[in-house]
């Protein structure tokens, strides 16, 4: 690297005198695993004519230096391309893929523009380190962090003594006790992985997150992309604002969404099939890296078949692939339901007021229950995707809004938003939303979930300001005096979903969903949502016209 330091990397080669274009995935999971990653056949990327560089990451396994987060990825990124292209094996081109932290690696060593670089493929990428990773909505992703830090980041690779493995193994084998109290894991973490404070210090939208961003340099990103992710990714927003970023710039972009959790790839979940169409493996991901780096590296003709376009989006519902122009879907217009009592109905604001009270229990907060979430287990989908509600709607702490059953199909795709008036607690609040699919036989089906936090004495509401970007959480509004109600925005999160017909729309409103986001606040406290009169609660779906 520019600064001396050595990273390790495998070199796989076509057997072939000829020079060829190189890949790089880089990562900091291990390279001597499955060479391209847990979605794409790294030999058959070999035995297609190209090299195939994988590297451990600065800091990692048999890498020197010292691992910190994203903080090196841009420049190690961008040397590597650059000597992997002066190589005399290589014909001076290069693309980068890989999943998630990978992902967003390729993003921030694009944004460098090394030499050579010509195509990239973030897979499940964020499109920054602070929201939408860390935190979401203000709320910390404790479930997801914790686990990554103590299971993926120093269980493996990070050069630990004996005792100290001896301790981490026993941290991991505890993470149900430690959700319960985070705390119990500090001295551990502040000995191991002092990021992992650094990063609860530094609240999303500080400067400080800037470094690990690659929203912050969509214009600099000029190699075409082809972004992939999933309904119930964990980083769905990002990756969603990544290609709508590039894309907006100028950059040729490619957008492809499955009914995938972030490891749950083969469209099977333990209470859902959605059929073979939605299996990574039938969509050949491997085959889509390969025509996006032999279009763009080999300036090989697109197949015979017809552009499919560049948005594919599956449908949940209607269990199919469709093609869009883009991302927003053009031709959607917003459907608006308010909260009506208990009920979700379309058209003008009712004018009744009405008033719901919510308990907050830190100790027994509304457990997390399916959505877009990584936690232990993610591997088999037993806490992720489509959990069917109806155990944690009996809670009387969780607030259900229902549509009327459907009298003909409705297709949603694209952001769902919720603006809710709360009156919250002295001591702050967390306003957690999901969107949910009714069947007739009574499932309640999760589609998707967000938080918004209220800090203490704060409305830290409205809808996003000018500057915000989307999926970015609105920035705190002023003081609010006690007692008043105050607007609260809450990104849901963003389906492509057929409500068939005979079934009902759903709105849960809770003041927690734990271990996902970590509790707020952490003393009993009493919050209350208002509808209707002159607070008109509504979600907002934006529903595809014609169909």
């Amino acid at each position: 690297m520019r600064d001396g330091v050595l990273l390790s990397a495998d070199l796989y080669r076509p057997d072939t005198a000829e020079e060829v274009p190189v890949l790089v995935r880089r990562t900091p999971y291990g390279k001597s695993g499955a060479p391209g990653g847990a979605s794409v056949d790294g030999l058959r990327l070999v035995r297609s004519g190209y090299a195939l560089l994988v590297q451990d990451v600065r800091g990692r396994f048999g890498s020197g230096g010292a691992f910190e987060p994203y903080w090196h990825e841009a420049a190690d990124g961008a040397d590597t391309v650059a000597w992997a292209v002066r190589q005399p094996w290589c014909d001076g081109s290069a693309g980068l893929f890989g999943r998630s932290y990978e992902a967003m690696a390729a993003l921030l060593a694009a944004a460098e523009r090394p030499p050579g670089l010509g195509a990239i493929a973030p897979h499940v990428a964020g499109s920054r380190f602070d929201e939408g990773w860390t935190y979401q909505g203000g709320a910390f992703q404790l479930g997801f962090v914790l686990y990554w830090v103590l299971y993926d980041l120093l269980l493996e690779g990070a050069g630990l003594t004996r005792a100290e493995l001896a301790e981490v193994a026993d941290a991991v084998d505890r993470i149900e006790e430690l959700y319960r109290d985070p705390d119990a894991a500090a001295d551990l973490l502040d000995r191991l992985a002092p990021y992992y404070r650094r990063w609860r210090a530094h609240p999303a939208g500080h400067p400080y997150w800037r470094r690990a961003a690659p929203r912050e340099a969509y214009p600099a990103i000029e190699a075409p992309v082809l972004h992939l992710t999933g309904w119930y990714d964990i980083f769905l927003a990002g990756a969603l604002e990544n290609y709508r970023g590039i894309r907006e710039c100028g950059t040729p972009s490619q957008l492809v969404v499955g009914p995938w959790s972030h490891c749950v790839t083969g469209g099977i979940f333990p209470q859902r099939r959605y059929g073979l169409a939605a299996d990574e493996r039938n969509l050949d991901v491997t085959g889509l890296h390969l025509d996006h780096f032999d279009r763009h590296l080999r300036r090989r003709p697109a197949p015979a078949a017809p552009d499919p376009g560049p948005v594919r989006l599956f449908l949940t519902g209607a269990d199919a692939w469709h093609t869009f122009a883009d991302w927003p879907v053009p031709g959607t217009e917003d459907l608006v339901l308010h909260l009506d009592g208990r009920r979700l109905t379309p058209g003008p604001a009712p004018a009744a007021p009405g008033a719901d009270r919510i308990r907050h229990d830190p100790a027994d907060p509304v457990p997390t229950t399916g959505g877009a979430t990584a936690l232990p287990g993610q591997f088999t989908g037993g806490d992720c995707g489509p959990l069917d509600q109806r155990e944690v709607e009996r809670r009387a702490d969780v607030l259900c809004f229902t549509g009327e059953p459907l009298r003909t199909a409705l297709t949603v795709v694209g952001d769902i938003t919720l603006t809710v008036y709360v009156t919250p607690d002295a001591a702050g609040a967390d306003v957690a939303a999901k969107l949910v699919d009714v069947h007739p036989d009574g499932r309640a089906e999760l589609l998707c979930d967000g938080v918004r936090r209220l800090p203490p004495g704060t409305d830290a509401a409205g809808a996003p300001g000018a500057d915000a970007r989307p999926g970015e959480a609105p920035a705190p509004g002023q003081a609010s005096r006690p007692g008043e109600p105050v607007e609260v925005t809450v990104a849901v999160g963003a389906v492509g979903h057929v409500f068939r017909a005979g079934h009902r729309i759903r709105l849960e409103i809770a003041a927690s969903n734990t271990p996902r986001f970590d509790v707020h606040p952490s003393v009993l406290a009493h919050h209350t949502v208002h509808h209707g009169g002159d607070h008109p609660s509504r979600l907002l779906l934006p529903r595809l016209s014609g169909g």
